[in-house]
Order: structure tokens, then sequence, then C-alpha cells
């Protein structure tokens, strides 16, 4: 019988490429963080503007005393997180679809980065350093 071997390839061997799963993980990361936002705004509407009066009761007593607590400030805490990684991740999306050229793309995503850090750094400062037994004016 004849050797039925095959032929070694004619192109060069080149090694696999390696793709990263960012994307997978950025969709996985929009429908779960999008489910923990329905939860946590809707519970955040419930309370501030349903229950217990309404927005009439709104006032630096009631928001000092929320955030006396260890549990409200998680609570906002994981609502400004999710909500501006959430929506950033989406407009980096949008960027990534509609920017035509490189450098439009990169000055585009650099400044969604620069106002996602700057408005989670101050968002998170305000939660951590509010001070409850502060005087309202």
């Amino acid at each position: 019988m004849a050797d039925l071997a095959l032929a070694s390839p004619r192109s060069p061997k080149r090694p696999a490429a390696r793709r990263s799963n960012f994307e997978l993980y950025s969709w996985l990361f929009m429908r779960i963080s999008g489910l923990a936002l329905v939860i946590l705004v809707l519970g955040h509407l419930l309370i501030m503007n349903i229950l217990d009066g309404g927005v009439h009761r709104i006032n630096w007593g009631f928001v000092a005393g929320r955030w006396a607590s260890p549990f409200w400030q998680f609570w906002d805490l994981a609502m400004l997180w999710l909500a501006e990684i959430h929506g950033g991740n989406g407009l980096r999306t949008i960027i990534d679809d509609y920017a035509r050229k490189d450098s439009t793309r990169f000055w585009l995503k650099i400044l969604l980065y620069t106002s996602m850090v700057l408005i989670l750094a101050v968002g998170t400062m305000v939660i951590f350093t509010f001070d409850p037994n502060m005087p309202a004016n």
C-alpha cells in the first residue's frame, strides 16, 4: 500500500492568535450590573420617593441619618459604582462602534475614562467623608 501521510503545510507556522476575553466579560458585566442596578435603583426610588411621606421628608437630617448607617453608605456606593461603570462601558461600546478615526476614538475614550475616574472619586469621597454631625445651615 502507498504511504498516505499528509504533506507539511507550505505556509510558515504561526502561533495561535492570543485573544482577550475582555468583550465577553464586558458583556457579562453589563447583564449582571443591569440586574443589580434595577434592584438598587428601584429600592432607592421606593425608599426616597414613595415610603413615609415621599420627597417632602428629604432634607439634611434625612441624608445625615441615612448615611450614618454603613448599610446605606454601601447601598449608595454600589449604586454609584455600578451605574458609572455600566454607563461608561456602554459609552465605550458606542465610541468603538461609531468613531471612524483611531485618533478620535482614542481622545473620546480618554475623555470618557477621565470623567469616569473623577466622578467615581468625588462620589466615593462624598459618601465616605460625609459628616452626619455637621450642622445644617
